[in-house]
């Protein structure tokens, strides 16, 4: 016979499957930049920047919907939003920095779904079709009030660097790099 502490861990048990990712891992489908499915994600993660970084959502929007939407397009990159229950609950893109190399954007989970496995899901999918693309390594940066971040890159096997490589455009302090 089950005593009630007994039911108790087995059910965190089954809610700690549930919000690794392991029982709903999301579905990936490629979006382009001004998809439906990609605005959500998009909006929060202004909401985000703007509250970490002292900004306004309307001007951190329009700093994220100002990149080309060729740069996240097919041949040289790409963008992917996951779904769970035909929600968006994460996605990311990727660009060419050079011939070798493809640089992360937008990585983002939503605020209610984190914690659950859906960011390393987004990065393994991202970097499949990365590697399928014939780039042999990524690249990304990120800002300095985003430790979560940082401890998600490390946790998947991103090196960090002492410097941003040089790039043309915006460079953040904090960078990464993964061969693949």
């Amino acid at each position: 016979m089950s005593t009630s502490s007994e039911k108790g861990s087995a059910a965190r048990c089954t809610d700690a499957a549930q919000h690794n990712g392991s029982v709903h891992r999301p579905h990936f489908v490629p979006v382009s930049q001004d998809d439906d499915l990609a605005q959500p994600l998009i909006a929060e993660l202004a909401v985000e920047y703007a509250t970490r970084y002292n900004g306004t959502e309307e001007r951190v929007l329009k700093w994220l919907q100002g990149y080309p939407a060729e740069e996240f397009s097919p041949p040289d990159g790409g963008m992917v939003v996951g779904l769970v229950d035909d929600r968006p609950v994460t996605g990311g893109a990727f660009r060419r920095f050079d011939a070798d190399t493809a640089e992360l954007k937008r990585i983002w989970t939503d605020s209610g779904h984190r914690r659950r496995g859906y960011a390393k899901a987004l990065l393994e999918t991202l970097e499949s079709e990365i590697a399928r693309r014939g780039y042999r390594r990524v690249y990304l940066t990120t800002g300095d009030r985003q430790p979560e971040a940082e401890a998600l890159y490390e946790s998947v096997g991103y090196t960090r660097l002492d410097a941003p490589l040089p790039a043309d455009g915006e460079v953040y302090p904090i960078a990464f790099v993964k061969a693949l």
